[in-house]
């Protein structure tokens, strides 16, 4: 059995219900905005963050409507976000596959995510529980805050690894957090509980970026991104960051500036990734992720059952072990 279908058993009826609401809640009468929800539609992936959230909730006593509708909230403004990200980066393709932006133009991509942005806020209130509303309003400040603090970064001089870390976390790290901290809070968990949780979503999101980023430096057909794709938009990973912290190649690190003000050439950009994949860049990476991969499991309550335990360590061991 492979790991998907270890962490979907225990949820596939309430998946099916999720999905069929998701669809649902991505509807206008509106022509346009019709069209263009439907191709985002189509371009929907695996649902991490919605499986998280129903785990969660199974874990701590079982998936409410409740439960279905922070799901969808926390969908909708994930993906929202990244539809507002692809403006914000210029972006033509999203996961090998045309952005909205490229597809039809700024305005309206900027004019949809908005609208999801709002459905989000209806599907949080359908919830009836206000800490669903302020726990999806505080995630769209931290990813609002995390698109920043990577801006303002591009001008940094130095190589931090923390503030590296303070973006992930505000950027990916917080969807999970939130997705499992809402599972728990709908599922009525003690407050401890739903610390724990969020916790535990906290250390999958990490290791979620951390792959995300090791991609970057393997030519990814399934991805449709080629090698240094990150580096191409001035953004240094944690695999560059730990060798140009642990390097005295100052050519090095005066092309890592370069990379960050994007005045680097593709050839010199692969010739960078070389040097961090011969310095031990991704070695460090994985261990690091491999780190976060064990603090998740150790979150777990002592009193988890056999079947909830394999569905959740089935999950993170497939955030790690991903092609795409």
């Amino acid at each position: 059995m492979d790991k998907t279908t270890l962490f979907i058993e225990p949820i596939k009826k309430e998946l099916d219900q999720f999905k069929t609401l998701f669809d649902e809640s991505l509807h206008s009468s509106t022509p346009l905005l019709n069209e263009v929800l439907r191709f985002i539609r189509k371009r929907s992936g695996k649902m991490m963050r919605p499986i998280l959230v129903m785990l969660m909730a199974k874990l701590h006593g079982g998936i409410t409507e409740s439960a279905l509708h922070a799901a969808i909230s926390l969908e909708l403004l994930h993906t929202a976000s990244l539809v507002h990200d692809d403006v914000v980066d210029e972006s033509d393709t999203r996961r090998g596959q045309s952005s909205v932006n490229a597809l039809y133009n700024n305005k309206v991509s900027v004019l949809v995510g908005d609208y999801m942005l709002a459905t989000s806020l209806v599907h949080a209130a359908l919830t009836n529980d206000i800490c669903q509303v302020a726990l999806v309003s505080r995630l769209g400040q931290n990813l609002s805050e995390g698109e920043i603090i990577q801006l303002n970064n591009i001008s940094n001089k130095d190589f931090s690894e923390s503030i590296y870390f303070d973006v992930i976390r505000k950027k990916t790290a917080a969807l999970f957090t939130a997705s499992a901290e809402s599972g728990a809070l709908s599922a009525g968990a003690s407050e401890e509980d739903v610390l724990k949780a969020a916790q535990f979503g906290e250390m999958i999101g990490l290791a979620f970026q951390i792959k995300d980023d090791i991609f970057d430096y393997f030519d990814n057909t399934e991805l449709g991104k080629p090698t240094g794709n990150d580096m191409l938009e001035g953004k240094l990973t944690l695999p560059s960051l730990y060798v140009l912290n642990n390097t005295a190649d100052e050519q090095m690190k005066a092309l890592a500036l370069r990379i960050r003000s994007l005045d680097a050439t593709k050839e010199e950009i692969a010739g960078f990734v070389e040097f961090v994949k011969k310095e031990g860049g991704i070695e460090y990476a994985e261990k690091v992720m491999h780190s976060y991969r064990d603090k998740a499991l150790e979150l777990l309550p002592q009193t988890t059952d056999d079947t909830m335990r394999t569905a959740l360590t089935a999950y993170i061991d497939f955030v790690i072990e991903r092609t795409k």
